[in-house]
């Protein structure tokens, strides 16, 4: 049948991958999410057991009708229904005679004469199944191959949206009812679901999981309404001239920018699949540089795989011409939910995202409460997992930025982002219009000042920095940077991650917080260090600097931890190409605290020793 982004002609594509990988013949379990016209699952029904998914009835239905079309024999029936159904010359002034045809409507999707076969097809198949003459593998089975029985002589241009106004050469052929297309082999088994993806994620157990979302703003729900109200034989209340059931149920948010981007992130996180296998058109929504940032987010980034395949474009008469099109195929084999890094979607002087493998290793095992003293860019705390966390920083403008993302819906934000960017004309390096956007920001009580838009100028200013002067007026130059896919996913990743954490956010001084934690309570602390100095905390941009006197502040407030008994962590830089660090060599020298050497980085100031302290074992 004719069905948008059929997968067809990459379905052995996608067999020959997983069968690459080692796959094949480990008794594992397959989840089509968006099954559509089941041509994947109809190949790989003898590798996998197979669970099938779609927002629409009748994709469900067809997909089972072809994985199950090689095992069905219709004993029980006691006939061939194909033989039969063709060989009857029954009619039925039924609803689709009455409502898709000209026998009772101005509608032209049948002739009279193939409306009132089909209205008599679906009597029929149902009849059988109500008096148990049928099981609901072979029920799927007729149900299917009424479906390409119908598709050979519909008067549309492919799908069902709109029907054509002159009657097509197909059209006048009388209908035959012919056994849907599959391969003859034997399945695995399957079940089957309907629904949205996004609803049912984590539900669904699997090995691997399959996904071809939609990838233009089209609603199958309006283009393949008759094809649902056939299966479904519910006698929907119609309207317009089309004749479309309500399609409101059917709507998919994959079909709408950002909305599409978020989905993504949350099944690739929430999946219990180790294997994650996506197939998705160059012409689509979702970028390839974003698909493969989610990718390498939640997967191992050695095993990802992604394959350019050219294929002739469904077009319409709306689409332009073009010469080639593509389809990109994904593999990726998905890392421990434990060594997944959620980074803030900011150039953070000092961030520790590249160093949670260090940090997590170090961690002093189950944390009920943890606090983040000095939470910055909050790469740290939001990858440490605790049942409360708090975020600190005296930088307000910081920890509002933080919070934003978390009590924010994210899709507001982002098109918030958007509204900035096209209201003011901001692009990389175009300075004019950066600077109006900074001083209309700047000019705002500090009270009101829009935390999107001091977002959306961090994105576009010099290197992204977060700098401010003594007045707390944003005063970061112009740049080359923008809103990028890379720094898109780590938006939406990070700042769903958060709402799914209980956070508490503060704005104190480091050694306020002390008063918060009690016994058997972590501390992770990471401050700025005295060898190295960020724009956003130097001491010159309305917030206090670090000297040494913040050091040995720093020194008593973690003596003062551990005679609580308040679990600390404490990452720091004990040397670099300025020189060593003799303060903190002399606390060290002190105390009893465990000193654990990590790779050395390269920064600002060149190669610099970091260093983890931390008060247990």
């Amino acid at each position: 049948m004719r069905f948008l982004g059929n997968k067809e002609s990459i379905a052995d594509r996608i067999r020959e991958l997983l069968h690459s990988r080692g796959l094949f013949g480990q008794g594992l379990s397959l989840f089509d999410a968006f099954c559509g016209s089941g041509s994947v699952s109809d190949a790989l029904k003898d590798a996998f057991r197979l669970t099938v998914n779609d927002i629409m009835t009748w994709s469900v239905l067809f997909t089972r009708g072809r994985v199950k079309s090689f095992d069905c024999t219709f004993e029980v029936l006691g006939l061939d229904p194909f033989t039969y159904l063709n060989g009857s010359k029954t009619t039925k002034r039924g609803f689709f005679y009455k409502n898709y045809s000209p026998g009772g409507s101005k509608r032209m999707y049948f002739t009279q004469e193939n409306a009132g076969r089909i209205d008599y097809f679906r009597w029929q198949i149902e009849d059988w199944r109500q008096k148990a003459l049928i099981d609901e593998d072979e029920y799927a089975v007729l149900l299917a191959s009424l479906i390409e029985s119908v598709s050979s002589v519909s008067n549309t241009a492919g799908v069902y949206g709109a029907f054509l106004k002159k009657w097509d050469a197909r059209a006048l052929k009388p209908i035959m009812f012919q056994k849907v297309g599959a391969l003859m082999l034997p399945s695995l088994g399957i079940e089957h679901r309907r629904g949205k993806i996004e609803d049912m994620i984590e539900e669904v157990p699997c090995d691997i999981l399959y996904i071809d979302p939609p990838y233009t703003q089209n609603q199958y729900g309006t283009q393949y309404h008759i094809l649902e109200t056939l299966v479904l034989a519910d006698r929907p209340q119609i309207s317009r001239i089309t004749g479309s059931r309500p399609t409101a149920p059917y709507r998919s948010e994959w079909s709408k920018e950002y909305k599409a981007h978020m989905l993504l992130d949350k099944i690739v996180a929430k999946t219990q699949a180790r294997y994650v296998v996506m197939s998705y058109s160059n012409d689509g929504i979702l970028s390839k540089d974003y698909i493969e940032a989610v990718l390498k987010r939640y997967g191992k980034p050695e095993t990802l795989v992604c394959e350019k395949i050219e294929y002739k474009q469904y077009l319409n008469w709306k689409a332009k011409e073009d010469e080639r099109h593509f389809e990109y195929l994904f593999f990726v084999e998905k890392r421990p939910a434990d060594e997944v890094v959620y980074e803030a979607p900011l150039n953070y002087v000092g961030s520790k995202a590249k160093m949670m493998p260090d940090i997590r290793a170090n961690l002093p095992g189950k944390i009920d409460t943890l606090m983040d003293v000095f939470g910055g860019g909050f790469n740290a705390g939001a990858n440490i997992p605790a049942k409360h966390v708090f975020y600190n920083d005296c930088n307000f403008f910081v920890m509002r930025l933080i919070q934003s993302f978390r009590n924010t819906d994210t899709y507001a934000y982002l098109m918030a982002i958007r509204r900035n960017i096209q209201k003011f004309g901001l692009e990389p390096g175009n300075q004019e219009a950066y600077v109006a956007a900074r001083r209309y920001y700047n000019s705002r009580p500090l009270a009101k000042r829009d935390i999107t838009l001091l977002y959306t100028l961090i994105l576009y200013g010099f290197q992204q920095q977060i700098r401010f002067n003594s007045d707390h007026d944003f005063n970061n130059p112009p740049g080359n940077r923008w809103f990028n896919d890379c720094v898109l996913a780590k938006f939406i990743s990070f700042a769903r991650h958060l709402k799914e954490q209980y956070c508490t956010f503060m704005q104190d001084d480091f050694t306020q917080t002390l008063g918060v934690l009690k016994s058997g309570d972590f501390a992770y602390l990471d401050p700025p260090y005295m060898l190295t100095c960020g724009s956003y905390n130097d001491g010159k941009r309305g917030f206090g600097g670090w000297t040494r006197a913040h050091e040995n502040a720093l020194f008593s407030y973690m003596d003062a931890l551990d005679a609580k008994g308040v679990l600390f962590l404490f990452s720091y830089v004990e040397g670099s190409e300025k020189g060593e660090n003799e303060n903190l060599a002399h606390w060290l020298s002190q105390c009893r605290y465990k000193v654990v050497h990590v790779d050395s980085a390269q920064g600002r100031y060149g190669r610099r020793k970091e260093i983890l302290v931390k008060n247990y074992e």
